[in-house]
């Protein structure tokens, strides 16, 4: 991946323009573009820089990191899921995720799209994270757990039919780091830009 970067980084300083990107913090029920019925719930809401486009996608009811960039190219290494860029996932599930689940997410999952690619996955305290706005809806007496979950596909929806899969519904999902870009301390609806040299 560092090789990609300094390949990229060559082509865009031979007398074009550098690509920019900006790393936003999508709140919980925003889609992942700048339209929408609701303008409070799209990216125009957040983002006011022209001429910027996902680099990805996060499901309106994800939170968490959400690559934006001014540049075609990037765009598609960053998304396009056959250059294998890592994501990375803190996922509240329900229940208390033992060590099977974990081997089976480890191994690939049946989904009803074919089986997934291994993951990697561990079981984590819970993170020290704002909180969502509304809560998450949880059931009494059923105590919820939290794992950290490393995929390199794309698919729709993936990690919570993956966490599905193994018999731990997820309850709250927020995506923490694409390659090497991570979300750090941005607050729901803060961004940051970055100039790629």
């Amino acid at each position: 991946m560092i090789l990609f970067y300094l390949k990229f980084a060559r082509l865009c300083t031979n007398g074009l323009v550098m690509p920019r990107l900006i790393l936003l913090n999508k709140p919980f029920n925003v889609q992942s573009q700048f339209s929408g019925d609701i303008p409070s719930q799209t990216l125009a809401h957040y983002v006011q820089h022209k001429e910027f486009y996902p680099a990805g996608r996060l499901d309106k009811d994800s939170e968490g990191l959400l690559l934006l960039t001014d540049n075609g190219k990037l765009q598609q290494r960053i998304s396009d899921p056959k250059y294998k860029m890592p994501k990375v996932y803190w996922a509240q599930v329900e229940g208390e995720i033992d060590e099977p689940a974990l081997q089976k997410l480890r191994l690939g999952v049946l989904l009803k799209d074919g089986m997934s690619k291994p993951a990697e996955a561990e079981i984590i305290l819970q993170p020290q994270i704002w909180e969502r706005s509304p809560p998450i809806r949880q059931r009494q007496n059923i105590p919820t757990s939290w794992l950290q979950l490393t995929i390199k596909e794309g698919r729709n929806r993936q990690v919570r039919r993956m966490t599905a899969a193994t018999g731990f519904p997820t309850l709250r999902l927020i995506r923490v780091k694409i390659g090497d870009w991570e979300i750090g301390s941005l607050q729901p609806g803060e961004s940051t830009m970055i100039t790629l040299k």
